[in-house]
């Protein structure tokens, strides 16, 4: 499987003919899209849906009730290749593909948690995306999408995260938010923290893990 880091949030999986973008936001090239044989949006947070990046292809798209409800309002007509998907479905995207989780983490007590659904995709490794949320996969993964920076994620929470779910490889997602000197924090804590045989990595866009 190649594992490709694109802009923020956005990675795409490719696997014998299969091309899977997850979280084509704002912050993602149109590109990323080209060739996608499916796309899976996490939620409605426009780092991680934008309208143009889905309109720039013409994949089927998974993901789940509220941010198709957002596209039946604003983008009919992407919205016509949508299907819906809860926490603890699975289902075939070229792949076998689970949805995981329930609630965006907390912001603040003050903001509205959204719904999040994560995704683990099983092909010759098995990866998840957790979306904006702290959950973890429900299993063992080869590759944890780890979120690096966030107005909701401390670096403790990244840590722990990645140690909780004890994936071999950790690959830094949710990047646009820290400085370079930010994440060389992180980056450090989670070389000093991690146990052995978990690696951390941060890619640059269009950079391939």
């Amino acid at each position: 499987m190649r594992i490709t880091k694109l802009g923020h949030a956005c990675v795409r999986l490719e696997q014998e003919g299969v091309a899977l973008v997850l979280d084509p936001g704002v912050f993602t090239d149109p590109g990323a899209v080209d060739g996608a044989t499916g796309v899976l949006v996490t939620h409605q947070h426009p780092d991680h849906l934008d309208v143009a990046n889905l309109r720039a292809t013409d994949a089927p798209i998974w993901t789940i009730p509220a941010v198709a409800e957002q596209l039946r309002a604003e983008a009919p007509d992407v919205a016509e290749r949508v299907t819906v998907v809860r926490p603890g479905e699975s289902f075939d995207a070229g792949v076998p593909v689970r949805a995981v989780g329930a609630l965006h983490a907390l912001i603040h007590p003050e903001i509205d948690r959204l719904t999040n659904c994560g995704y683990v995709v099983t092909g010759d490794l098995t990866v998840f995306h957790p979306g904006d949320a702290l959950t973890r996969p429900g299993g063992e993964v080869d590759v944890l999408c780890v979120p690096s920076s966030a107005p909701w994620l401390r670096s403790a929470d990244a840590v722990d995260l990645a140690r909780a779910v004890g994936a071999p490889r950790n690959l830094a997602i949710h990047d646009r938010v820290y400085s370079e000197a930010g994440h060389g924090f992180l980056a450090a804590q989670m070389e000093a923290l991690l146990p052995e045989g978990q690696e951390y990595v941060r890619l640059a866009d269009g950079a391939d893990l």
